[in-house]
């Protein structure tokens, strides 16, 4: 017989959320209206280690987080649709959840840079 696994339901939203494909808290430090996009580096933030992300887009009615919210996507790997603001929607500090595998992985590398 061969089991089959049942996605769970995610308590924070109402997508199902195959166990595979847990969810990270991904804290950020947000650079708006920068002359480029850009991921990577480390800001010792309110919500711990946080990751920079750099965007074009200005800090007016959410169009900074929706860049973010999509560099960030591109930079791990993942569909926008799996990434969702969490914390600080008028803040520079922010928390997104991101589900897809090997998010962590990803993420230590943009943060910290490369295992030594």
């Amino acid at each position: 017989m061969v089991k089959r696994s049942v996605p769970q339901k995610d308590p924070a939203s109402s997508i199902a959320v195959p166990p595979e494909l847990g969810a990270s808290s991904v804290a950020v430090r947000v650079t708006p209206g920068a002359g480029r996009t850009r991921v990577g580096g480390r800001y010792e933030g309110p919500h711990g280690p946080a990751l920079i992300v750099a965007v074009g887009a200005p800090a007016v009615d959410g169009k900074a987080t929706e860049a973010v919210r999509r560099a960030l996507a591109d930079a791990l790997g993942v569909r926008a649709a799996a990434v969702e603001l969490k914390v600080g929607a008028t803040s520079r500090d922010k928390v997104f959840t991101v589900r897809g595998a090997g998010v962590a992985e990803r993420l230590a590398v943009l943060r910290d840079g490369p295992p030594a």
